[in-house]
């Protein structure tokens, strides 16, 4: 349990976020959950946004996910993203890309946020030691692999992910929760 809470830890320290689960299978499930999170607070908004710079697997698992959730999932660039029609969900992007370029996102955020769309951004934890992190630019919801910090195969998926949001979505988080009892 000592490992799952410390590794917990981490998450919300890098990536500025108040909250994180103990593991999902891998990022790109993690992404998916996101998916599924944003479309059930806003159950009436059908779309989904994706940056086209995000890892293929997690593409892939988002196209997979996003059928049987009736969920319109568009896939573009960033600069691309249009919330004009008051009928999306949630936003993801890739920080740093699959490319390895590292992006400024707050403007994107500052706009979703008008719009009443939420924001997820896939990341890795040992870019954010240099990276600002998401939650200093308002994301709600941080995605990624925690394999990169020496968390074993195995503790939680393949390659353990991490979950990481706001305190306001805590009770509808995915996977599980650990923390201390007072």
């Amino acid at each position: 349990m000592k490992p799952q809470l410390q590794r917990k830890l981490w998450a919300c320290v890098l990536t500025g976020l108040e909250i994180a689960n103990a593991s999902l299978l891998d990022e790109a499930t993690a992404a998916a959950e996101a998916m599924g999170l944003c479309s059930r607070l806003s159950p009436k908004k059908r779309r989904f946004l994706a940056d086209s710079r995000c890892h293929p697997q997690t593409i892939a698992v988002l196209e997979t996910r996003a059928k049987p959730l009736q969920i319109e999932l568009e896939i573009k660039p960033w600069q691309e993203f249009d919330f004009s029609d008051g009928n999306v969900c949630g936003l993801l992007f890739q920080y740093p890309d699959t490319n390895g370029h590292a992006e400024d996102f707050a403007d994107l955020v500052k706009k979703a946020k008008a719009a009443q769309v939420r924001t997820v951004c896939a990341t890795d934890l040992l870019a954010l030691t240099l990276l600002t992190p998401p939650g200093e630019f308002d994301v709600d919801i941080a995605v990624g692999n925690s394999q990169r910090l020496g968390v074993p195969l195995g503790f939680g998926g393949p390659h353990a992910a991490f979950f990481a949001a706001r305190s306001q979505l805590a009770r509808s988080l995915p996977g599980r929760v650990v923390g201390v009892s007072k």
